[in-house]
């Protein structure tokens, strides 16, 4: 039988010639005895289980800070990797660029060297299409000049046959 507070103070003893019934209180005294131990067996027992579920407990509360270090670790090697990848995303970017320019500047200067070959080429076909045309202008008046004698000479030549036959 389970006692509380309010049996002990709602228990009334029968009052007999020179106080109170002894049997009764010796019986009322055991089964409060008994009451009591029952409650100490559970309270002992409840103890013990507190006692194992907050070492448990604790054991949870260590998991939970390990993982929570290992998560904050795991979160700052993942940023220090995404910031490592931005840089060096950055680096190949700016690399690239620079590259890019230097081909640029090449393209650039090899166009100005193009263009000022073809000035240079279209300046030497000028000067030999002149210089042909002087050739051939001497050429022709050499040709003139050769045919304008072969003429005198051939009046020449006639003008000594017709000497020669006339005498």
């Amino acid at each position: 039988m389970k006692i509380n507070c309010s049996d002990i103070q709602e228990k009334r003893f029968s009052i007999r010639f020179r106080g109170f019934d002894v049997h009764e209180v010796d019986a009322f005294l055991e089964e409060i005895s008994a009451g009591l131990k029952a409650f100490e067996s559970e309270n002992n027992a409840l103890q013990e289980e507190i006692h194992r579920i907050k070492q448990v407990l604790k054991g949870y509360k260590n998991r939970e800070d390990v993982l929570k270090q290992a998560l904050l670790h795991s979160q700052k090697v993942l940023d220090q990797m995404r910031e490592n990848a931005m840089k060096s995303a950055e680096n190949i970017v700016a690399e690239a660029e620079v590259r890019a320019q230097k081909l640029l500047n090449r393209a650039h200067q090899r166009l100005s060297q193009l263009h000022e070959d073809i000035g240079e080429l279209k300046r030497q076909r000028i000067q030999i299409e002149v210089q042909i045309r002087s050739v051939l202008e001497t050429h022709a008046k050499l040709l003139d000049a050769a045919k304008a004698d072969t003429s005198l000479l051939d009046m020449e030549e006639e003008k000594i046959r017709f000497l020669t036959n006339a005498q």
